[in-house]
């Protein structure tokens, strides 16, 4: 007999989570921008004072987190990823980092999850803009089971955290670390698997002899775990990401500053935009992030190197 498991999206997860935390926490505030907002009508009829819903006015939205954060709030805010991060980008840099206030981001819709709604709603860039301004974490959970530590560590704390949610998830609960977790070990490099690409990488690499590293927490970046794998394996690292291609390139960078080494990047593509629709697989396809076009990007990059010495 099949025992089906009940799986709950990572939205649900962060909407459950938040409101209990309405209720126990006076110092909570919830900013949204009519994304989800109706799964927080309770809330909002029993804290009108902590639970805003702007309309879709995303740079008033992180105005609103930064005035409530120098209120003594901690603000969470949510909507899609680039209504978040891309559009109020202006507001992220002085309402909150200018001012060096706190605030939780939470996005929803990752870099293509929501495809029909077309790039409006994709934000394979957000990452990569938030690395142009200090001080933030991000979470890039590739479990829902990871949502709900992650956020509530974030909520108790006061910095400036982005929690990247999305509707791609693996099938196991990774126990979360502040840095890369060991998944396998092996002697012909490391592949840094990061949130929800995690199925895709264990796939592809399965009959590989590689190191992977699973991360849900991206930044800060782990210098030393990467550098300590890559010492004990060998000094070919393959990123994979589920945003822009080449997005934690620097990180490689620094974490590996006196050791040669070479590095394959992968993620969502920089050379075009894709303008099909299709579905998320498609993309993933598209972008070489599926396990086949991933089997094969790795395979090449480590023969390569073997070709090379």
């Amino acid at each position: 007999m099949t025992t089906q498991v009940t799986r709950k999206l990572m939205r649900l997860v962060f909407v459950e989570t938040v409101v209990e935390s309405l209720s126990t926490n006076s110092k909570l505030a919830l900013v949204t921008a009519d994304i989800s907002s109706p799964f927080f009508n309770e809330a909002r009829a029993r804290y009108p004072e902590r639970v805003v819903n702007v309309g879709i006015r995303e740079q008033a939205m992180i105005g609103i987190a930064g005035g409530l954060s120098l209120a003594g709030y901690r603000p969470v805010v949510h909507t899609y990823a680039p209504f978040l991060v891309e559009r109020p980008f202006e507001q992220i840099k002085i309402s909150l980092g200018h001012q060096d206030v706190g605030a939780v981001l939470v996005g929803i819709g990752s870099s293509y999850d929501d495809i029909p709604r077309g790039r409006t709603h994709q934000a394979p860039g957000d990452v990569a803009l938030l690395d142009t301004v200090p001080g933030w974490t991000v979470h890039v959970p590739g479990h829902e089971d990871e949502v709900e530590p992650l956020l509530r560590k974030a909520i108790a704390g006061d910095g400036r955290v982005y929690l990247r949610l999305s509707d791609k998830v693996h099938s196991e609960a990774i126990p979360l670390s502040d840095g890369f977790t060991v998944l396998r070990q092996g002697g012909a490099g490391v592949v840094v698997a990061v949130g929800p690409v995690l199925a895709a990488v264990l796939a592809a690499t399965s009959t590989m002899d590689v190191t992977v590293l699973y991360a849900s927490t991206v930044r800060p970046f782990d210098h030393a775990g990467l550098r300590s794998a890559v010492v004990a394996s060998a000094p070919n690292v393959v990123m994979v990401e589920p945003y822009l291609r080449g997005t934690s390139a620097h990180e490689v960078a620094e974490a590996l500053g006196d050791v040669p080494h070479r590095l394959r990047s992968l993620g969502v593509r920089r050379d075009q935009e894709v303008r099909a629709y299709g579905s998320a697989a498609d993309h993933d396809r598209l972008h070489g992030l599926d396990a086949a076009s991933l089997a094969e990007s790795i395979t090449g990059f480590l023969e390569d190197g073997e070709a090379s010495r």
